[in-house]
């Protein structure tokens, strides 16, 4: 599909006061020109649109009729609206799947996280806490050991304390770690 400018069509429509404006025009492909000798469609519409102004009161027949469901009892009116769009003929409303939406901890998706964190956690992190300032080379040396960073680059990351380490490790490579660690003098935790 081409497009062109209207300002090129202009050339190959008619003239803008024979059938009204020239966008309206171009843009309408079952356009038919108004009749000059009809007169304007009059309706009653507002304004504007007040949601709070006053409303005339309910006619007799729907103040008993209120009255009348207001005596029924709770399973009487629970079975109203099932029967009026029965009645009624109402289209029957069909569910919405919510797979692949979050939902929140509202939502019936709930059950699955709630099963996630009842899972073992695989992954953990060392991140070392604090050092004793006699004991730094040591700590800097154990960090080079299993981080494998130049010397420069583990003492920078030693004295960032609290510094997480080494991220997403088994459960015995972090303990071993920790261990490690805290005979060099540091303290270590796994998260």
């Amino acid at each position: 599909m081409r497009f062109i400018p209207l300002s090129r069509l202009s050339c190959h429509l008619p003239r803008a006061d024979a059938c009204g404006p020239l966008q309206s025009r171009a843009l309408q492909t079952d356009f038919a020109p108004k009749d000059p000798q009809a007169k304007p469609r009059k309706y009653k519409i507002p304004q504007f649109y007040d949601p709070y102004a006053p409303r005339s009161p309910p006619s007799e027949k729907i103040i008993q009729l209120a009255e009348r469901i207001g005596a029924l009892s709770e399973e009487e009116r629970s079975q109203i609206m099932p029967t009026l769009a029965e009645r009624l003929k109402l289209p029957k409303l069909q569910p919405i799947s919510t797979e692949g939406m979050d939902l929140g901890s509202e939502g019936g998706a709930a059950g699955p996280k709630a099963e996630e964190k009842k899972a073992e956690k695989t992954a953990f992190d060392v991140k070392l806490e604090k050092f004793d300032a006699a004991t730094k080379i040591k700590v800097i040396k154990e960090v080079r050991a299993f981080t494998n960073l130049g010397l420069k680059e583990a003492k920078d990351l030693v004295e960032k304390v609290p510094v997480v380490l080494k991220q997403g490790v088994t459960k015995e490579e972090a303990n071993d770690m920790i261990q490690k660690l805290n005979a060099a003098g540091g303290v270590a935790v796994m998260e």
